[in-house]
């Protein structure tokens, strides 16, 4: 095992994700399957609880997912083809319990020759069964157990890794079916198999449908059959999704048991000025640490204290049946430590926090290695139900050692499988087979379980009184809407709305409605019908004062679809509207969820910022990054007439309210290519004074940064101003700040003439700020001015400002040429150039400096076995954890954390791996290429401008995405502005620590990361 890699171990996955839970040529010490009359002595529970076995091998074997109809019938998808078998061997069962003892004890095949199915959802007198690259409707007309309709609804997904493959169909509150799903994932070693990354989604029996562009951009994917609607979500799941009680999408993936959709992408959408690359938080306050038990640990690559790998199957549970406060909790499995996770969710602001419900102990735990829980299902008995796909290798081969794949035990467990059902202590055995009949209930039985205490009613009732369409169920419906069960009130509005029967007098009463879940969904319908009913404006606007967090929060959200006041306006109730979204922005302002909420409208934002602008703080760091924002979008606009008079406004005479820099940022940051440059003479010369001038230095450096976008001003004030800053470069008795300023000036044209003066400035006896301004001013020389100089004098430049002058070769061939030589010659070493920058070259579009780069840079890499066996000593070694913080400190933190702390979240947190084989660990570190985390690649990105850009993928959204680089910089990207994305396939982790990291101090490190809290 010792050969395998970072990557192979953060990302063995099951279905979400998973871990070869076996040793490599060991096959008689591989840990057995459990029977399953003995699998329930395998389990530890919280007291209170019982668990109980529903169905096993041979009824079942690799369960997936499931779903129990109105009548009873317990669905089971079964994917036996998991990891690389696509010869059709998925089946979807029905499982019956025949004599009432609580056992499923016969199965019918409902359907088979299906790929990779991978979930399934009642719909109609049939199910959808998500198989990709297709959603299947399934059904059986002649009532013999057996499906014999078979429809293509929706096609297009891709047919990537199984594990990335789209998933878990589940009806939302709100009438629509969301489908789990995330971007492909490339293949490398099974391409032939899993290479299709999909084409366009859509309705391949409805050509006039909308249809979704290429795998639906990777995120999810939301549609409604009878009304044709088919859209794109902000964000992308794993395996597995949920809604809790009051319709709020949470999600999963390997290593985060549970996020938030906070925004839903029809918001993204109204404003096409802002950028937003972030739209999920991560619900958890606690470490990524979970706590299995399984037995024969050293069989393993886990040992008895692990981290979340492989989350999957997120779960609401709103059974009705649990004692808190297991009733308000999330459940997520993770299978690759034989275990169930609970967290207790609770409301913070627009979003969520996830916290712990047990200390340093799990829901459901077991000590069969064989367990694999990879999802969930709440019965009609309020009971959770877990599907255990039973699995001894539950990894798939893209990421596994060659041995493991030629052991032969890749599909061990595959003719097993088992189901179980978890409820409170002393509750009776399942009764529900085969006796349900929710298609006798009259509508207004149906209505009534809206009001059920368990959503498997609520959900089914809301559906079924959908496919019945009577017009006599509205009036009951209306009824339960102003009852006293707040889920009756919920559903019934949604059925409604389902039924086109909402009134204006509706919504006004459920906009007042006492409880705050049903006031936030009843925004969301008011939303809907807005052009219908313009009468519910001043109901939404009376919101602004709503006591709780998440109302406003919609209500702010809703809002911005409606034409605000501007200054010419006369319109009293659009003035009232912007006030209502000033008001909740304001009262709400540090929660950055809510800035982003109110910029996402296309309305009022010029009054919004004046308003801000009358309030703001100084060193309020909320109050800075709204005027920034707000700032950026009237950059994108172009409009020069409203630049003209933000510049003049911030650098008008005693400006000193704090404002002025975060708004020269923004514009700064954004302005638009659109925008009429020539009608901005007269603010370029304000701008060029103010970048001298001005006694506050953020306003300098903020002037400066705009005067670089907008140019110089034509006049005679430029030369002046460059004579000045020429001797100011120059002057020892200036400040280094000064200095620098002026130096960076001289950048704004060719700054050949000036190149004698700014090389005597690049010497040790030099501040450091001003030889770094220099070598920078000297790099915008179109030639290799700065390169040449570099190279004479590498060897007396320090490593601040030799790393802040690296970056200068690689702007063209002919420097890369000169570095190259530098390399060759010995001048600079390969360490100070750095992996980032070698990947860069290495993969250069130019064959000959990228053969010769690879060539050159390739030679150390192919010593890095040796330089890992010269290391084979330090597993003799005695670590100190203390001493081992401090290397990781030093030579880690600036890319990693432990759990969630102590460093910049660059690369993969090192919590992940503590559990590893320390020989393992310590490979990866000196030779971080061959491990490259999943997520963790290493991207090449060139601009429509010309510009290129590297670093990772922090966030993504269908409009933006942010890049990360080391020390945790950031810098979000437009998606239209993007010319090419590539993987460069290579790590952003620097070859080459030993230099820094001698045997001992490596000892030390490997002990604190397999220690640390």
């Amino acid at each position: 095992m010792d050969n395998i890699s970072m990557k192979r171990f953060l990302v063995a996955m099951t279905l979400c994700g998973g871990i070869f839970a076996g040793a490599v040529g060991r096959k008689e010490e591989f840990p057995r399957e459990v029977k399953p009359e003995d699998a329930i002595a395998t389990f530890e529970i919280p007291a209170g609880f019982q668990i109980e076995m529903v169905a096993s091998e041979p009824a079942i074997s690799d369960p997936v997912a499931m779903e129990i109809d109105e009548n009873g019938v317990m669905y089971v998808v079964e994917m036996h083809g998991y990891p690389l078998d696509k010869s059709g061997t998925g089946k979807v069962r029905t499982l019956h319990d025949t004599d009432g003892d609580g056992q499923m004890d016969r199965s019918v095949i409902f359907a088979e020759n299906l790929v990779l199915p991978t979930g399934i959802l009642r719909w109609k007198k049939g199910v959808l069964v998500t198989d990709p690259p297709n959603v299947l409707y399934l059904e059986d007309t002649d009532n013999d157990g057996k499906a014999d309709k078979r429809d293509t609804l929706l096609t297009g997904f891709a047919m990537s890794n199984p594990q990335h493959n789209f998933n878990n169909p589940i009806l939302g509150i709100d009438n629509w079916i969301y489908l789990g799903h995330e971007p492909a994932v490339t293949t490398k070693t099974f391409q032939k198999e899993f290479g299709d990354r999909g084409g366009e989604i859509l309705y391949p029996h409805l050509p006039d449908s909308p249809r979704l562009p290429e795998n639906g951009l990777g995120r999810g994917v939301r549609f409604r059959p009878d009304a044709k609607g088919l859209e794109v979500l902000s964000s992308y799941t794993q395996f597995g999704h949920t809604f809790d009680q009051w319709g709020h999408y949470l999600l999963v993936s390997n290593a985060n048991p549970g996020y938030h959709e906070v925004i839903a992408n029809r918001y993204l959408l109204r404003n096409p000025d802002l950028l937003v690359s972030k739209v999920t938080q991560t619900l958890s306050d606690h470490s990524s640490e979970v706590f299995p038990i399984t037995k024969n640990p050293q069989h393993q690559l886990l040992t008895d204290l692990g981290v979340f790998t492989s989350a999957c199957g997120l779960t609401s549970y709103q059974g009705g049946l649990f004692p808190a406060p297991y009733d308000s909790v999330a459940f997520v499995a993770e299978p690759v430590s034989n275990l169930v996770h609970a967290d207790l969710i609770r409301d913070s602001g627009a979003s969520f926090t996830a916290s712990r419900i047990q200390d340093k102990k799990e829901f459901l735990a077991s000590t069969d290695s064989w367990f694999r829980p990879v999802n969930m299902y709440i019965g009609p008995d309020g009971a959770l139900y877990v599907m255990d796909y039973y699995r001894q290798i539950i990894e798939h081969p893209e990421w596994m050692a060659d041995e493991v794949v030629k052991s032969g035990a890749l599909y061990n467990g595959r003719d097993m499988g088992r189901i179980y059902r978890i409820s409170p202590k002393g509750t009776p055995r399942i009764s529900w087979p085969g006796k349900l009949d929710l298609n006798a209930m009259t509508d207004a039985d149906l209505v009534q379980k809206l009001a059920d205490r368990n959503i498997w009613w609520r959900r089914h009732a809301q559906r079924l009184l959908l496919d019945r369409h009577h017009d006599a169920a509205i009036p009951l419906l209306k009824s339960m809407a102003t009852g006293d069960n707040p889920h009756g009130r919920l559903h019934a509005l949604w059925t409604l709305e389902g039924l086109d029967a909402l009134r204006a007098g509706d919504l006004q009463r459920a906009l007042r409605d006492p409880h705050a879940g049903v006031t936030e969904n009843a925004i969301k319908i008011a939303e809907l019908h807005l052009a219908q009913f313009p009468e519910l404006i001043p109901s939404l606007t009376a919101l602004a004062h709503h006591a709780n967090a998440k109302v406003r929060f919609q209500a702010l959200l809703t809002l911005g679809e409606i034409r605000s006041a501007d200054a010419q306006s006369e319109d009293a109730q659009s003035a009232d509207v912007l006030k209502a979204r000033e008001a909740i922005l304001f009262r709400d302002l540090r929660d950055p969820w809510v800035q982003t909420a109110a910029l996402t409208s296309a309305y009022g934002n010029d009054m919004l910022f004046a308003e801000t602008l009358k309030r703001y703080k100084p060193h309020d760091e909320a109050y800075a990054s709204l005027v920034q924002r707000l700032s950026t979008l009237t950059g994108a606009r172009g409009d020069a007439a409203a630049i003209s008079s933000i510049i003049r406004k911030a650098l008008a005479p005693g400006g000193t309210q704090g404002w002025q820099a975060p708004v020269l940022r923004g514009l700064a940051e954004s302005l638009s290519k659109r925008t009429d440059l020539g009608q901005l003479e007269a603010e370029k010369t304000l701008l060029l004074n103010a970048s001298f001038k001005n006694a506050n230095p953020e306003i300098r450096q903020a002037g400066m940064q705009l005067l670089r976008k907008t140019g110089l001003p034509a006049g005679p004030e430029t030369q002046a101003a460059t004579k000045n800053a020429v001797l100011t470069a120059s002057n020892k008795g200036a400040t280094a700040e000064k200095r620098a300023e002026a130096i960076q000036f001289l950048s704004f044209k060719n700054p050949a003439a000036y190149s004698d003066v700014l090389q005597k400035l690049v010497v040790p006896s030099e501040p450091r700020p001003v030889q770094i301004a220099a070598l920078k001013t000297l790099n915008a020389i179109p030639d290799e001015t700065v390169c040449r100089l570099l190279l004479e004098r590498w060897a007396s430049l320090t490593p601040d400002v030799r790393e802040s002058a690296i970056g200068f070769f690689l702007s063209d061939p002919k420097r890369i040429t000169l570095l190259l030589d530098g390399l060759e010659q010995g001048k600079i070493d390969q360490a100070t150039l750095g992996w980032p920058r070698s990947v860069s070259l290495m993969a250069h579009h130019n064959e000959t400096l990228r053969n010769r780069a690879r060539q050159l840079l390739t030679q150390k890499d192919s010593q890095r076995q040796v330089v890992i066996q010269s290391y084979k000593p330090v597993m003799t070694l005695a670590g100190n954890p203390q001493a081992g913080k401090l290397v990781f400190e030093q030579q880690c933190a600036v890319c990693h954390q432990i759990a969630g702390a102590g460093g910049v979240a660059f690369g993969p947190d090192l919590g992940t791996v503590r559990n590893r084989r320390p020989e393992s660990i310590m490979g990866d570190i000196l030779d971080p290429n061959f491990s490259i985390a999943d997520g963790y690649d290493l991207l090449q990105i060139e601009l429509g401008s010309g510009e290129s850009a590297q670093g990772l993928i922090a966030s993504e959204t269908p409009s933006a995405l942010t890049l990360s680089n080391y020390g945790g910089q950031k810098r979000v990207i437009a998606r239209k502005d993007i010319k090419s994305l590539k993987t460069l396939g290579m790590s952003s982790m620097p070859v080459g620590l030993e230099a820094s990291i001698n045997q001992q101090q490596m000892a030390d490190l490997l002990a604190f990361i397999k220690n640390a809290k």
